[in-house]
């Protein structure tokens, strides 16, 4: 016979608290993932085999940057790891040969403007050609698509030309810099951020402009916030390519503002004689771009797969 004492009661059945209104989040059964799919033990184990391919690289620079120039040529850098031979030489060689310090804040006044200024200008084009109405809007789109295919390369002549003596006589100063960055890295910007704004909800839109926001506060209290993602993944795209520059830095900056880049290339010489200093310059050179990565890396996936799949 049952006993009924034991037996829920309707009353408690009703009042008992769910999970979602406890706030918490239902016991996930083992081998599971979040959504319920079974987890892939080869998924799993081509993930880790690209993680360590992947890092491979860095780790073999900075155990390189701490080996003699012999040591360097001589053996791969995985011996070290077993042989020992360390030494921090090189990271000596490399403060004392450059200043690194004033290069790194070169390539920070260098890098940051030169990644805000495109993205802002990009920003409001990407708006004005998803959700404003003008003549030659489509072929305005395709010629500046299509300057992306032109190198930059040709481009250096009419550019010193423009920015030296004869021209604005910049040739020399960040600002130069900022424009050349800005214009070379403008179209790859509006395209991807024009893509992405084409998959923003229109809804949205039509019922801004009903209640009488203009163009402007449109763009700057719904498009920008909603446009984050993208944003700081072309962000984190524009500030290696500047970071990592050198021959812009090299032909329109002068000696004395130098970026962090052309210094190391300096370090080299001329007959490469400073080829053991170049592991331990570079390591130290990535720190800020990994900083910057790190801290923006959450939207960045997000921002380069949003648009793909629209539905």
């Amino acid at each position: 016979m049952t006993d009924l004492s034991k037996a829920p009661t309707a009353e408690a059945a009703i009042t008992s608290p769910t999970a979602e209104e406890t706030g918490r989040r239902p016991r996930m059964q083992k081998g599971l993932m979040a959504d319920g799919r079974r987890r892939s033990p080869f998924s799993i184990i081509t993930m880790a085999v690209v993680c360590v391919l992947w890092t491979l690289p860095t780790i073999g620079l900075l155990v390189t940057s701490f080996r003699s120039r012999e040591a360097q040529g001589g053996t791969g850098w995985w011996t070290a790891l077993w042989n020992g031979g360390w030494t921090v030489e090189n990271y000596k060689g490399v403060f004392e040969g450059a200043d690194l310090g004033g290069s790194l804040l070169n390539s920070v006044l260098v890098a940051v403007p030169a990644t805000i200024i495109p993205i802002m200008f990009a920003a409001f084009a990407a708006y004005a050609f998803s959700f404003m109405d003008f003549r030659g809007k489509d072929l305005l789109f395709i010629a500046i698509v299509a300057v992306m295919v032109v190198p930059i390369q040709v481009a250096f002549q009419p550019l010193l030309n423009l920015v030296g003596p004869n021209g604005l006589g910049i040739q020399g100063e960040f600002i130069a810099v900022w424009l050349l960055h800005t214009g070379f890295g403008m179209p790859l910007a509006i395209y991807t951020l024009r893509n992405y704004m084409a998959t923003l909800p229109k809804t949205v839109i039509e019922s801004a402009k009903i209640d009488g926001a203009t163009h402007f506060q449109t763009f700057w209290k719904l498009i920008v916030p909603m446009s984050v993602p993208a944003l700081a993944a072309f962000a984190i795209l524009q500030f290696l390519w500047v970071w990592n520059d050198l021959l812009i830095a090299k032909l329109f900056l002068n000696s004395d503002n130098s970026t962090v880049i052309v210094d190391l290339q300096g370090l080299l010489g001329a007959q490469g004689q400073g080829t053991e200093l170049l592991p331990a310059g570079a390591f130290i050179s990535i720190a800020i771009p990994m900083i910057v990565f790190f801290a923006l890396q959450r939207y960045f996936v997000r921002g380069l797969t949003s648009g793909a799949v629209k539905g």
